[in-house]
């Protein structure tokens, strides 16, 4: 799926309460939803297989329902973790471009609860290479499957044009993982930075890449396409890599993409992120903020895990405001650029104001 969302996914977003069922076949015995054509697409449930419109399969939301899936917490969610509501006239006027343009963001795509605060900001994240990723993260939402090589030759004109018209100050581009890729999209991925910079100079780009299975040329390819952050994510402490991310990632890779892409840009700021509450400790959240520091990371964001699905790893806790504002402390005196620490903050929450120096504004010191 490009950028440039096929007609069935984007009446999805609008046209959920459709009466008509999708097609049903199956693949090894199991069922798949095949997506009707718009614009009666309903889409397929969490869990369930379906077939994109380039004729491959997909699970919604990246995993399977699982029979030992945890029940949810009693009580609910902390009222700290009560996100601004998505109103304004800016945020309705990204939303009109985003839906028109048929673009693939992040902010919707993985339900980010920030998405009315980055888009009134002049912010937004736009996911490259389709909707669907190799890989199957346990704490992601995105869908999973194999592309089979598929891309959209047209991105990175459309995504270029899409920016330019939406008028933003700063974009975030991140993609799916395609380990179905002989590059992983890594030249792809630098031809929609460059075509950015050449239509809106004016904004900004942060790459938020996947980590190229560890191939350095890879990320230097995506680290010289005119970038102002480099960003790829440690996700969780190192005795938590595995279960929570995907096999083919580790903890090391992640590691060595930072540093090689500082070695061969020192210009370019280097940024990763850590989700908190999946039961790791104040101990490993320290070192691994000084595993990210010996990489030379600039830029580090610490947030509270938010279980997407029922089919997603659980929540372990819930981290209060109080120790975000202590690990913030704790990472600055490490010697980052700065630590945006809080339980609603994500890797690209507000990434234009990331070195303002005051945690972009939130009420934690």
């Amino acid at each position: 799926m490009s950028v440039r969302r096929n007609a069935w996914r984007a009446s999805t977003l609008n046209s959920r309460a459709c009466e008509d069922e999708p097609a049903m076949s199956e693949i090894k015995g199991i069922q798949v939803v095949v997506e009707p054509a718009a614009p009666f697409a309903t889409g397929a449930r969490s869990g369930q297989k379906y077939t994109t419109a380039q004729g491959f399969t997909a699970i919604r939301d990246g995993q399977k329902p699982r029979a030992d899936a945890a029940a949810k917490p009693a009580g609910g969610k902390p009222a700290w973790l009560k996100a601004l509501p998505a109103t304004g006239e800016r945020y309705a006027r990204t939303r009109r471009n985003v839906h028109a343009h048929q673009l693939a963001t992040v902010c919707e795509e993985a339900k980010c609860p920030n998405i009315g605060e980055c888009w009134n900001a002049g912010t937004a994240t736009i996911m490259l290479m389709g909707a669907v990723c190799t890989r199957a993260c346990r704490f992601c939402s995105v869908d999973t499957g194999n592309p089979h090589g598929w891309l959209d030759a047209d991105e990175p004109a459309h995504v270029a044009e899409s920016v330019a018209l939406m008028e933003l100050s700063y974009i975030v581009l991140t993609s799916v993982n395609r380990d179905d890729l002989p590059d992983g999209g890594a030249a792809h991925f630098a031809a929609c930075v460059r075509a950015i910079r050449a239509r809106a100079p004016q904004t900004a780009v942060e790459a938020l890449t996947p980590d190229f299975q560890g191939v350095l040329r890879d990320v230097q390819t995506v680290v010289d396409s005119g970038l102002a952050v480099f960003a790829q994510n440690l996700e969780t402490v190192r005795r938590l890599t595995h279960p929570v991310r995907d096999p083919r990632a580790s903890y090391e890779q992640t590691l060595q993409v930072l540093a090689a892409a500082k070695r061969h840009r020192p210009d370019v700021l280097t940024k990763s992120s850590l989700m908190l509450g999946l039961g790791e400790t104040d101990e490993e959240i320290i070192e691994s903020l000084g595993d990210l520091r010996a990489a030379n990371v600039d830029i580090v964001t610490l947030g509270q895990y938010l279980r997407p699905t029922p089919n997603h790893l659980p929540v372990e806790r819930f981290v209060t405001p109080e120790q975000f504002a202590r690990y913030r402390q704790q990472g600055l005196a490490l010697g980052f650029r700065e630590v945006v620490s809080g339980p609603l903050v994500r890797s690209s929450y507000r990434a234009e104001a990331a070195l303002a120096g005051n945690n972009v504004g939130l009420t934690a010191p």
